[in-house]
């Protein structure tokens, strides 16, 4: 990936090569793109995952040729006045769950952006929240 000046284009071209990086099972690339001390949440209530634990996770995966497709179809990109930090939340297409929801945090240090934390979430309409909630309610009674 060719280094882009722009900051807010940075970030964009680290989070688009993230993306694309799982779907093409690229996982040394997938995890360059996150911070030693990244977190990313997944869409279930327990997965809060350290790089460590997402490497875990994926891994098996990724050797298998076998990653995920997310692209985003929609993102907004904001920096902190001293430029260091961007946060963002986006749209994203996936082709196993649909629409879902991204939203994050990335840091610079040098010339790199990195992912420090990533929040993976379903959009539930409002129309079906009820339900859900009663459905989430019983699995928890369950365990």
């Amino acid at each position: 990936m060719e280094p882009v000046q722009d900051p807010e284009q940075a970030v964009r071209a680290v989070l688009d090569d993230f993306h694309l990086a799982a779907s093409q099972a690229d996982g040394e690339r997938y995890f360059a793109h996150l911070a030693p001390d990244a977190i990313f949440f997944g869409t279930d209530a327990s997965e809060r995952w350290t790089v460590s634990e997402l490497q875990a996770f994926a891994e098996p995966y990724f050797a298998a040729g076998t990653g995920w497709t997310a692209k985003a179809t929609e993102r907004n990109v904001f920096l902190t006045e001293g430029g260091r930090f961007a946060w963002f939340d986006e749209r994203v297409e996936s082709s196993r769950h649909g629409e879902m929801r991204g939203s994050g945090v990335l840091r610079q240090r040098g010339d790199r952006w990195r992912i420090v934390q990533y929040n993976l979430a379903f959009p539930v309409p409002n129309e079906l929240a009820p339900d859900l909630v009663k459905q989430i309610r019983a699995l928890a009674e369950k365990k």
